[in-house]
Protein backbone atom coordinates (compact mmCIF):
# COMPACT_ATOMS: atom_id res chain seq x y z
CA UNK A 1 0.00 0.00 0.00
CA UNK A 2 0.79 3.79 -0.87
CA UNK A 3 2.04 5.67 2.23
CA UNK A 4 -0.29 8.38 0.16
CA UNK A 5 -3.56 5.89 1.34
CA UNK A 6 -2.52 4.97 4.10
CA UNK A 7 -1.99 8.74 5.13
CA UNK A 8 -5.93 8.99 4.12
CA UNK A 9 -6.89 6.47 5.87
CA UNK A 10 -5.53 7.66 9.34
CA UNK A 11 -6.78 10.82 7.95
CA UNK A 12 -10.20 9.46 7.55
CA UNK A 13 -9.77 7.65 10.99
CA UNK A 14 -8.83 10.37 12.24
CA UNK A 15 -12.12 12.28 11.36
CA UNK A 16 -14.30 9.77 11.74
CA UNK A 17 -13.35 10.08 15.77
CA UNK A 18 -13.35 13.59 15.83
CA UNK A 19 -17.12 13.48 14.46
CA UNK A 20 -18.03 10.86 16.96
CA UNK A 21 -16.00 12.93 19.59
CA UNK A 22 -18.01 16.03 18.70
CA UNK A 23 -21.43 13.90 18.64
CA UNK A 24 -20.17 12.68 22.15
CA UNK A 25 -19.66 15.89 23.07
CA UNK A 26 -22.93 17.57 21.98
CA UNK A 27 -24.77 14.58 23.51
CA UNK A 28 -23.62 14.94 26.94
CA UNK A 29 -23.76 18.48 26.98
CA UNK A 30 -27.30 18.03 25.98
CA UNK A 31 -27.69 15.52 28.61
CA UNK A 32 -26.38 17.30 31.44
CA UNK A 33 -28.45 20.05 30.42
CA UNK A 34 -31.51 17.95 30.32
CA UNK A 35 -30.41 16.94 34.47
CA UNK A 36 -29.61 20.29 34.87
CA UNK A 37 -33.51 20.78 33.81
CA UNK A 38 -34.87 18.45 35.85
CA UNK A 39 -33.17 19.54 38.64
CA UNK A 40 -34.42 22.58 38.55
CA UNK A 41 -38.01 21.44 37.55
CA UNK A 42 -37.72 19.27 40.85
CA UNK A 43 -36.28 22.16 42.65
CA UNK A 44 -39.68 24.23 41.73
CA UNK A 45 -41.86 21.14 42.72
CA UNK A 46 -40.32 21.30 46.02
CA UNK A 47 -40.52 24.59 47.01
CA UNK A 48 -44.18 24.62 45.43
CA UNK A 49 -44.84 21.83 48.01
CA UNK A 50 -43.28 23.57 50.83
CA UNK A 51 -45.10 26.52 50.04
CA UNK A 52 -48.17 24.62 50.12
CA UNK A 53 -47.24 22.58 53.41
CA UNK A 54 -46.19 25.93 54.67
CA UNK A 55 -49.69 27.24 53.96
CA UNK A 56 -51.40 24.13 55.32
CA UNK A 57 -49.08 24.28 58.31
CA UNK A 58 -50.14 28.03 58.84
CA UNK A 59 -54.14 27.28 58.59
CA UNK A 60 -53.77 24.32 61.18
CA UNK A 61 -52.32 27.04 63.25
CA UNK A 62 -54.76 30.01 62.97
CA UNK A 63 -57.27 27.45 63.80
CA UNK A 64 -55.59 26.41 66.84
CA UNK A 65 -55.60 29.55 67.44
CA UNK A 66 -59.11 30.00 67.05
CA UNK A 67 -60.09 27.63 69.22
CA UNK A 68 -57.69 27.95 71.53
CA UNK A 69 -59.31 31.93 71.88
CA UNK A 70 -62.81 30.10 72.27
CA UNK A 71 -62.07 27.73 74.93
CA UNK A 72 -60.67 30.93 76.50
CA UNK A 73 -64.14 33.06 75.80
CA UNK A 74 -65.89 29.91 77.25
CA UNK A 75 -63.57 29.44 80.02
CA UNK A 76 -64.18 33.48 81.16
CA UNK A 77 -68.10 32.78 80.17
CA UNK A 78 -68.03 29.74 82.38
CA UNK A 79 -66.85 31.95 85.54
CA UNK A 80 -68.77 34.71 84.43
CA UNK A 81 -71.56 32.16 84.89
CA UNK A 82 -70.33 30.64 88.03
CA UNK A 83 -70.21 34.56 89.63
CA UNK A 84 -73.87 35.04 88.65
CA UNK A 85 -75.02 31.99 90.16
CA UNK A 86 -73.28 32.56 93.59
CA UNK A 87 -74.41 36.49 93.30
CA UNK A 88 -78.15 34.83 92.35
CA UNK A 89 -77.85 32.92 95.83
CA UNK A 90 -76.99 35.29 97.83
CA UNK A 91 -79.84 37.41 96.74
CA UNK A 92 -81.78 34.33 96.99
CA UNK A 93 -80.48 33.95 100.82
CA UNK A 94 -81.01 37.65 101.45
CA UNK A 95 -84.42 37.26 100.27
CA UNK A 96 -85.44 33.98 102.15
CA UNK A 97 -84.40 35.75 105.24
CA UNK A 98 -86.02 38.92 104.47
CA UNK A 99 -89.21 36.78 104.06
CA UNK A 100 -88.35 34.79 107.51
CA UNK A 101 -88.07 37.49 108.99
CA UNK A 102 -91.47 39.54 107.88
CA UNK A 103 -93.21 36.38 108.77
CA UNK A 104 -91.42 36.24 112.05
CA UNK A 105 -92.46 39.86 112.57
CA UNK A 106 -96.10 39.25 111.28
CA UNK A 107 -96.22 36.19 113.89
CA UNK A 108 -94.69 38.52 116.59
CA UNK A 109 -98.01 41.09 115.32
CA UNK A 110 -100.43 38.35 115.42
CA UNK A 111 -99.46 37.04 119.05
CA UNK A 112 -99.14 40.44 120.18
CA UNK A 113 -102.25 41.28 118.60
CA UNK A 114 -104.27 37.88 120.22
CA UNK A 115 -102.18 39.07 123.83
CA UNK A 116 -104.00 42.94 123.71
CA UNK A 117 -107.79 41.11 121.96
CA UNK A 118 -109.87 40.25 125.35
CA UNK A 119 -112.41 38.08 122.83
CA UNK A 120 -108.81 35.67 121.91
CA UNK A 121 -108.06 32.49 124.60
CA UNK A 122 -103.99 32.60 124.49
CA UNK A 123 -102.79 29.41 126.11
CA UNK A 124 -99.02 28.81 125.83
CA UNK A 125 -98.80 31.04 123.35
CA UNK A 126 -101.11 29.88 120.81
CA UNK A 127 -105.11 30.58 120.42
CA UNK A 128 -107.70 28.37 122.00
CA UNK A 129 -110.76 30.07 120.65
CA UNK A 130 -111.92 27.49 118.26
CA UNK A 131 -110.83 30.07 114.83
CA UNK A 132 -109.33 27.38 112.67
CA UNK A 133 -107.93 29.79 110.39
CA UNK A 134 -105.47 30.07 113.67
CA UNK A 135 -105.86 27.62 116.28
CA UNK A 136 -102.41 25.61 115.12
CA UNK A 137 -99.25 27.00 113.62
CA UNK A 138 -98.44 24.78 110.81
CA UNK A 139 -94.89 25.81 111.31
CA UNK A 140 -95.13 24.10 114.45
CA UNK A 141 -95.39 20.62 112.56
CA UNK A 142 -99.03 20.80 114.11
CA UNK A 143 -101.86 20.38 111.69
CA UNK A 144 -105.15 22.54 111.54
CA UNK A 145 -108.18 21.42 113.09
CA UNK A 146 -111.30 22.39 111.19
Amino acid sequence: METSTIVWIVIGVIIVIAIIVIVMIMTSRRRREAQVEAGRRKAADLRQSAAETDAAARQREADAARAAAAAKQADAEAAQARLDAERLARESADRQSAAADLRTEADDRLRKADTLDPDVKVVDDRRVDGDPRVDDDPRRGESRAT
